[in-house]
Parts: structure tokens; sequence; C-alpha cells
């Protein structure tokens, strides 16, 4: 008996091939009906016997295509109404906008195949693309995801287009950003003024020849602008790092093949894996060359750097431009030094004016600006530390849906959630909100979230810092917000990550968070849960003279850490390095700062102890970018099993009686003494390292909860990250750390918005 079925399948089925796969498969099992995209999902009827509908449902999860991914798939069985054929409809535009936006995908190897063919109608043409690759998140305006939802309207189908878009045998059957030399997206390329020097394919000939001249190019991509310049010519990148103001921040990179990168850096087959995968993030390389003369990538990319950032081509003109040039260039970010990254060509010329010699523009829009994600291998995972282009925005699910929420995230390496339903959607990376620029970014961003999804929630999940541009905003924003503390949304964010349920000790180690007794906080132990936390430990506080000016010069976070132990009367003798990185009178000035306690404020941060180490050791006294010392610390690490001793002591004092407080001073007395009888960095920094990773073993003893959780920015550090879980396993723990969502304050957003939920969610049943 024949009957129909009615489907609807939600999560990553929009831009991903998912309505001619459909068609196609429909077609060919003979079952009239049709398929429809809608800002929910993908619905689908099919009517016919009941056998061939259980295999048609059988088949759209086993057979879908390969960028799709399936949340729920749910049908149920109905009375026929006698379709006569099978049928792509006209979008929906009705009900909530559930339907995930899939990120922007590399170049999939038959488009490759095209752009290299001389017999191909799309040789050369820099903008090919399918169903299964090409821009998605950069270039969608509005749900359902269609051409007229996109920066692509502008561009109608030719004729041989259309016939494609059109044609269900046709790899390009409904692929919304068709295109092709006669009706879609040019290059051009300018000089400085905005001029057009050159159009198509000689405006990529023009390019080419610039860098070649170890000139500097700002190339239009993707999600915006990319500086390239010849990364074998130390005279070019040091023009390019004079001209960004970014004096030692490690450049990514861009290889022609897997085979330049191989020959350049050692590559895993994990690492190749995460190379040539559809995300094509940077991947963080030991470097082969590090130390000794080459004719390859030069120093000056990554300074006193062990790892190269490399990335792939992902684009066709990427593709195009690295196989011609046949050598890596540096590709980072096309603005100025902690500025968002330009998307538009006109605002380029403007905002990168004195810097880039050209321009290689095109007139596809970018709807939204997405940076380059990075990624690390980490105990044989993915660690992404920057999460954008390839990741963003697929989301997060939660236990149960509930109201709208919108989580601001923090003021460093900021990104913004907003749920809807039982997804929690994660925007690309904005940066840090330190600038007019950064924070009209972050503004555009929600902006762009609340039209997609087509929502303006009544809740908002923000930081406690009360001067955090973020925290503001949230209380500008017209909703009731929800104050979420910062260590406890790193800690929040790993357990959403790892889907668990109920209590774990969590490890939050980073820079800078506000604490709820309004100090700085950063070295912290919480055991908590989904809705609430209790600050069980933390590192022992010291005073920061300076305040701002003690987070960019460990030199002043050295001299608040030996005045915690010393007093006045300081070891100049045993810590020559940090007298020696002062100016007469300097030293004496910080005294009265610290003795006052004026603008020295308490902090109980493991980023700022790692900053200290760095200065006593001599080996960092000022930073040219955020985490530079705690990186050269870790870089510094040789072979060495020896831990310096840190002290567990049970505070008994109103208000923080109970507490475990991890006293560093015998850590830093060990530490002086083996800087004046000569032992080397390398050995220091390994005891250092090893005394923290003791310390995290030692009060999951105390605590005696089974799985610890590892957040915040200094668990990017893959020593301390890599020896605390397999020290904590060999002790019986479970511990848990990130994967997809970083764990610096580019994941916050998710905690935040996760505990949000949890609070609204048992208010609401009080």
């Amino acid at each position: 008996m024949t009957q129909r079925v009615h489907i609807a399948i939600r999560g990553a089925v929009q831009g991903v091939g998912f309505r001619p796969f459909v068609y196609r498969l429909a077609t060919e099992m003979g079952l009239p009906g049709w398929v429809l995209n809608s800002p929910q999902g993908v619905f689908i009827e099919v009517e016919g016997e009941k056998e061939q509908l259980d295999s048609f449902v059988l088949r759209l999860e086993s057979e879908k295509p390969p960028r799709a991914y399936i949340q729920s798939l749910e049908f149920s069985f109905l009375d026929p109404v006698e379709y006569r054929h099978f049928e792509i409809r006209e979008s929906g535009t009705e009900g909530s906008r559930t339907a995930l936006v899939l990120p922007d995908i590399a170049t999939c190897e038959d488009c490759l195949r095209e752009i290299f063919d001389p017999n191909n109608r799309r040789y050369r043409y820099p903008f090919t693309n399918c169903t299964n690759c090409g821009p998605r998140f950069t270039i969608i305006e509005a749900l359902p995801y269609d051409r007229p939802n996109t920066s692509m309207k502008r561009f109608a189908l030719c004729p041989a287009c259309r016939r494609e878009y059109e044609d269900p045998a046709d790899r390009r059957f409904h692929a919304q950003p068709n295109a092709c030399p006669v009706c879609g997206p040019k290059l051009e390329f300018w000089d400085e003024a905005g001029d057009t020097f050159a159009s198509h394919d000689d405006a990529l000939m023009q390019a080419l020849e610039q860098i070649r001249a170890g000139k500097i190019v700002a190339v239009k991509g993707l999600g915006g602008f990319h500086l390239m310049v010849d990364a074998r010519d130390h005279g070019a990148i040091a023009r390019l790092r004079e001209r960004k103001h970014r004096e030692e921040k490690p450049f990514a990179l861009m290889f022609p093949t897997l085979e330049s990168i191989c020959a350049e850096c050692e590559v895993s087959a994990f690492e190749e894996r995460l190379l040539t995968s559809a995300e094509s993030p940077i991947v963080l390389l030991v470097h082969k060359q590090t130390g000794r003369p080459a004719a390859g990538v030069a120093d000056s990319v990554a300074p006193r750097n062990p790892y190269l950032g490399a990335m792939l081509p992902y684009t066709p003109l990427h593709h195009l431009l690295m196989r011609e040039l046949g050598f890596p260039v540096v590709a980072t970010s096309g603005n100025l030094s902690e500025e968002p990254i330009c998307t538009d060509e006109h605002e380029a010329l403007v905002r990168l004016r004195g810097i880039a010699d050209g321009f290689l523009v095109h007139n596809r829009p970018i709807v939204r600006h997405v940076d380059d994600s990075i990624v690390r291998v980490l105990l044989g995972r993915e660690l992404v530390v920057r999460r954008s282009r390839g990741y963003a925005p697929l989301p997060w699910k939660l236990r149960s849906s509930g109201p709208e929420i919108l989580a601001v995230g923090g003021h460093l390496k900021n990104t913004i959630a907003m749920t809807v339903e039982n997804n929690v959607f994660i925007s690309q990376h904005i940066g840090d909100l330190e600038n007019a620029e950064a924070t009209e970014a972050f503004r555009k961003v929600i902006g762009s979230f609340e039209a997609i999804y087509g929502v303006k929630p009544r809740h908002v999940a923000a930081d406690m810092h009360p001067e955090y541009l973020s925290t503001k905003f949230a209380g500008d924003y017209g909703s009731t917000v929800v104050p979420v503390q910062h260590h406890y949304a790193h800690v929040a964010a790993c357990m959403a990550e790892n889907e668990l349920e109920g209590r774990v000790l969590g490890v939050a180690w980073d820079g800078t968070g506000y604490g709820l007794d309004g100090t700085i906080w950063g070295g912290e132990f919480l055991l908590a849960d989904n809705v609430s936390f209790q600050r069980v430990g933390s590192l022992r506080e010291f005073s920061l003279p300076g305040s701002e000016r003690a987070i960019k010069e460990p030199r002043r976070t050295a001299v608040g850490l030996l005045y915690e132990i010393y007093g006045a009367k300081l070891p100049d003798r045993m810590a020559a390095p940090v007298w020696q990185a002062f100016g007469s009178g300097e030293i004496a000035l910080l005294m009265q700062m610290l003795g006052k306690g004026v603008n020295s404020p308490r902090t109980s941060s493991a980023g700022r102890l790692f900053d200290a180490v760095a200065s006593i050791t001599g080996l960092r006294q000022k930073m040219n970018f955020e985490g530079q010392a705690a990186m050269e610390l870790e870089f510094s690490i040789e072979p060495n099993e020896e831990a310096y001793p840190i002290e567990l002591k049970d505070e008994s004092a109103a208000p923080n009686a109970g507490r475990i407080i991890l006293d560093w001073e015998p850590l830093v007395r060990a530490l002086l003494k083996d800087l004046g009888g000569g032992v080397g960095l390398g050995v220091m920094a390994a005891r250092f390292h090893n005394g923290l990773v003791q310390a995290v073993v030692s009060v999951a003893e105390r605590i005696g909860q089974e799985r610890v959780v590892l957040s915040g920015g200094c668990f990017q550090n893959k020593y301390l990250t890599e020896r605390a879980v397999r020290r904590l396993e060999a002790r019986g723990f479970r511990p848990y750390w990130h994967q997809r969502v970083p764990p610096n304050d580019g994941g916050i957003a998710l905690g935040q918005a996760a505990v949000a939920a949890r609070l609204l969610e048992r208010d609401a049943s009080t």
C-alpha cells in the first residue's frame, strides 16, 4: 500500500549539495514528492511502498554528501496525496531559523582539476566552486541558504552556468555560488592610489610580479585581505613588520604544496590530515630549519620560535597564486596590528595605505570578516587555538531548548555566541576589543547573528569585569544580563565541549580574569558543576606594579613577585637579570608603589607567574605581543624530570577560609639558587613547568574529584598540558581538555552561554 513520509532534517544540510542529493536519490528509487530548504533545515516528502520509504530514509543518512552533518532526522508516515513526480521546491521562509550555516570550505579536487585544465571553460578562473566546496559563511546574508540570500545575488547566471545549476546530474546542481569567467566575479590589480593597473588574469600576473620583486601585496581572499610577501626575503619581511607595527609576533605562511611544507617542517600523519582537510587551517608545525641557514623560510618570519604556522591554498585564487610562485609566502591578516581584518577593497585602500604596495582585489562582496583558523596537535588530538574559517559558526548542542541567549565573550580574543533552541552558535574570531575598529567589528558580528537567526535574545551572558567593553555592551543591550565569572566560563566551556554533567575540578589558568573579590584571578581551582562553582584553590597572590604596564613588562611582574617574598630588601645579586632591565631610579619608584599599594593590583594569575619567571631568568623583560614570555619559556625547555617545589597551604583566615593556597615562594627561591649557580635556562624552564604540573596533581589528590578539567590560555602550552594530562591519568584521574573550542578567551562565550542556559532552566523550574 502506498504511503507518504514527511521528513525533517536539521543540521549542516544547506550549502553542501543536500537537496541535489535527495533529488537524485528519490528519482533513482522512483519516488515522487519534493524537497525544500527552510530556515529550520531541509524538509522532504516522498510517496511509495513502506519498504521503499524505509530504504529511502536509511540511505539519506548513510549516503549523505561528505560535508553534510545531520543533527536530527525526524519522520512520520501519512496518507498519500498522489504526487506525480519529484521536484525541488522554492525554499520556505517562515518559522524560527535553526538551520546550520556551513563554514567556508576549501576547494575540492574536482574544481582544482578544472582551473588547471586548459580545455575547461573555468581554466584559471579564481572563483570556481561547486556544491562540495567554496564560500558559505562569508557570503550568506540570511537563511535559507539560497543565492538571493547571498552576496552572489548581484551576479546573474549565464546560460552555461544556469544549465549546470538546473541539471540534477551535474555537481553544480543548485550550487548557490556557481559562477564562471562570463558571469561571475572578476579580479583587478590596483596601485597604492586605487587606480586599476590590470584586470582578470593580467591582474593575477601583476600581483605575482610584485611579490617576486619583494613588494607587499594586499590580496582580497575569502573572508578578508591577506598581506603577502616572499617568505624567503628578509628585507620584505622587515618592511612588513615595520609598516604593520608587528615587531616579533610570528607570521602565518602559505605554501604551494604539502611537499614544500614537509621540506621545511616536521609533519605527522595527523598534521597532514589537518593541512589537507576541508577546514584547511593554519597548523603549528615544528620548523626543521630553525638555527641553521637555509634558502627556505627566513628566520624573521617567526623569531625565536621553533614552530611555523603553515597552511595550504584553500581557494582557487590562492591555488593559482601559489602554483605560479612555487615558494612560500607570508600570508598575514590585512590590518594594522590589533585591528580587525579588512574585507572591502575601498576600506583596504584607506586602512592599508602605507603598508601595501599594491592590491589584488575582486568584486564579490564579503558579508563578514573571517580570519584563518589556527590549530596544533596536542596529545594526538586537534587543539583549535583560533576558531574561525572552516569551523565557525558550527554550534554545540545544549541539553534542552530554552530562551535565546547572547553571550558576549571577554575582552581579549573575543568571540560571541548565540543560543537558538538547543544550539549554541559560536562566532568567528573577532579579536581584542582594544580599539574602535575592533569594537565596531564586535557589534557587526552580533548584528549579523541576529539577522541570520532572526532573533533578539532576551538574555545576555557577560563577563563580570565592569570595564570590559563586552560587559558594558551587555548592560546597554536592553535584555536581562546574566553575569558569569571569567574562570568559571572557561571551565564551563570545556565541560560543554566534552559533554560533562555534574561536578568536576576545574583548573583555570590564564593571565587575567575579574574575581568575585575584585582582585585579578588567574591561577584557579574551581569545584564546579553546570550552575555553580566554589573556589577551592588558587595561587598565592602578589602585586603588579603599574597594573596594565606590568602585563606588558615581565620585569615589573618579577619585581612584584620578589617584593612579596623579600619586601624592600630585594636580592639584587641573585636576581641580576631583573635589575639590569631597569634604568637608574626605576626600581626605587616601583618599591614606593608596592609599599603604598598604589596602582599595584593583587593577582593570583598563573600567566603572570610565567612572565615573572621569564624575567628572573633573563629570557624576556618586555613583550611585543600577548603571551610572548610564556611561549619563549616553554620553547626553552630541555629534558629534565626534576620539579621546583610549590607548597600547598590551607587558608584559615576569612574570607578565604578553607581554600588551598599554592605558595610559589619555594619555587622562586629554588629558581634563584639555580640562577646563581649557573644552571642552564632549559633546565630551569623544565623544573618550573614540572613544578606546576606536580601542583595540579597535588591539588587534585587533595580535593578527590575524579574528573579534572583543564582550561584557560596557559593550557595552550603543549608541554604543560600534555604532562599534566599524563600525570593525572597515572594517578587515576580522568582529565579533560579542549579540542575544537579554544582554551583561551576565544572559548569563554560558549561557557557563558552554557552557564546562563542552565541557570535560566533552573530558575524556570522553581
